[in-house]
């Protein structure tokens, strides 16, 4: 008599160890690291955690994915506000869950969950406290092949695009089991794909209409060194001599976010040695201007002269013959960085962790306008916000500068986000994106969404790039997020029409 041969299964993970996995993929996607394929795999494991699961379940599991996705990609935020950096996470993790409970739990779930992930992204792009749109599943597919679809319908269609191929590959691991809803599913999604791909190929990427010689000059400088006014005077002079290897003749130079941060007047009449002094600074930008006969685009961060209690954050356009034109104060401040939410309650958290004073946000659009054109402008953490880079170009912006200030924040994380962002705000608007920081990165970038020069961390450098003036929409620029809302919205309600109709 023959022994039954008894079949070994072998052991499946436990569903939070998957999901743990998952959100660390999605997030390996993301910058610094960069590996796009990842989040397929990421996303696809979140769909086979939420099959035929009962709504608590999927709540459960979505969270854990989202807050294994948000706090190793936004580590940084640490050191700008630990509160601030699990409230952010805290919020991914809980928008993930509502996600995964508001499709169907079957085999319809895939589209309804394209519509759901993508929606979660939008929201929390835009609240609480204007949006915290880092560590976004697009940015994690600016360097792959389906970043260029961002100029038909912005991000959005990027992160329904990565979804869809996430629950792609989940289908074909149903091999066999796979039925005709299923294998339907699929197939839309496909079609999508091509279909996006090839209007991605078709649509306006704007036309030129000048040229433009410009550098981008870093002061250089280590890390963590917050531009304080005890540190002022170096930072700005970090930045005049970095000024003097700038090679002329050219057009435009331009400055990162806040190196220029005096103090007021001391009413003493003595003057601190080591501090920096408005009308010092006004008059060695003057001379540097008149020097390299160029228009200069400066970075100031001061307190506000008419409100104490309040701190300015602005670039300014400064002709060569020393006239001041033009003025853009930044509108879209960093909450817990720039200024406090609710800060009654959040200084009695951390009080010895938050800035002393809020930055008052500007009103008007996103342009400066000088002799050498039109300049859009988004000032550091602006250019994570698709719709700024949108108001510049809407306003005739012809190239987009983003000044910006990392030095203040450890890792490179916050950095290579930031030029990931800028990649997306170049394809989106067919604009040369020029982002200039006084310790890195520096990069310029073309309207294809390529990094053509960089910069490294810390060192002092000049990047000169003859760049396009262009004008011009291209479809997300015209369009803005609503109709990949709406698509978002209809996939899901189609989702969980199908499912209903089955059963």
């Amino acid at each position: 008599m023959s022994t039954p041969k008894v079949e070994r299964v072998a052991p499946r993970p436990h569903p939070s160890v998957t999901a743990i996995l998952a959100g660390l993929l999605i997030a390996a996607a993301v910058p610094p690291w960069g590996w796009w394929p990842a989040a397929f795999v990421g996303l696809a494991l979140l769909d086979r955690l939420l099959a035929d699961r009962p709504s608590a379940s999927r709540f459960r599991r979505g969270m854990v994915v989202g807050l294994a996705w948000a706090l190793p990609s936004t580590l940084w935020v640490v050191d700008l506000s630990p509160p601030g950096w699990l409230l952010a996470a805290s919020l991914h993790a809980l928008l993930l869950g509502l996600a995964a409970v508001l499709v169907p739990a079957g085999r319809w779930r895939r589209p309804g969950l394209v519509g759901a992930v993508t929606l979660a992204e939008l929201v929390r792009w835009s609240v609480p406290f204007g949006g915290v749109p880092l560590a976004s599943i697009a940015l994690g597919q600016a360097g792959g092949p389906l970043a260029p679809v961002v100029r038909v319908a912005g991000p959005l269609l990027l992160v329904a695009l990565t979804v869809t191929v996430g629950m792609g590959l989940s289908a074909l691991l149903d091999g066999r089991k796979a039925d005709r809803s299923s294998i339907t599913a699929t197939g839309v999604m496909a079609a999508a794909l091509a279909i996006a791909g090839l209007l991605a190929t078709t649509a306006p990427t704007g036309r030129v209409v000048g040229e433009l010689d410009v550098a981008l000059v870093q002061g250089g400088g280590p890390q963590r060194t917050r531009a304080t006014p005890t540190g002022a005077a170096t930072v700005f002079a970090n930045q005049v001599e970095a000024n003097w290897y700038v090679r002329t003749p050219l057009d435009l130079v331009v400055w990162p976010e806040n190196v220029v941060n005096p103090v007021p007047e001391p009413t003493s009449g003595w003057r601190h040695e080591g501090r920096l002094y408005t009308d010092d600074a006004a008059e060695a930008l003057t001379a540097e201007a008149a020097r390299l006969d160029a228009v200069l685009v400066p970075g100031w961060f001061h307190r506000d002269a008419d409100d104490p209690t309040a701190n300015l954050n602005y670039q300014t356009a400064i002709e060569p013959d020393g006239s001041v034109v033009d003025r853009y104060d930044k509108v879209r401040t960093v909450p817990f960085g720039e200024y406090v939410p609710m800060r009654g309650l959040v200084e009695r958290l951390a009080p010895d962790m938050l800035p002393a004073r809020d930055l008052r946000p500007g009103i008007g659009p996103a342009i400066l306008d000088t002799s050498v054109g039109r300049l859009g402008i988004a000032i550091s953490w602006e250019v994570f916000f698709e719709h700024r880079t949108r108001d510049a170009v809407q306003n005739g912006g012809e190239v987009i500068l983003n000044p910006t200030n990392a030095a203040s924040y450890w890792l490179t994380q916050v950095q290579t986000q930031q030029v990931a962002a800028s990649r997306l705000r170049a394809l989106e608007t067919g604009r040369w994106v020029l982002q200039v920081a006084p310790t890195g990165f520096s990069a310029v970038i073309d309207p294809q969404g390529r990094v053509l020069q960089r910069t490294g961390v810390g060192e002092q450098a000049v990047l000169h790039h003859r760049v396009e003036r262009r004008q011009g929409l291209t479809w997300a620029s015209r369009m803005g997020t609503w109709p990949m809302a709406v698509l978002s919205l209809l996939a899901m309600a189609g989702a969980w029409t199908a499912s209903r109709r089955r059963t």
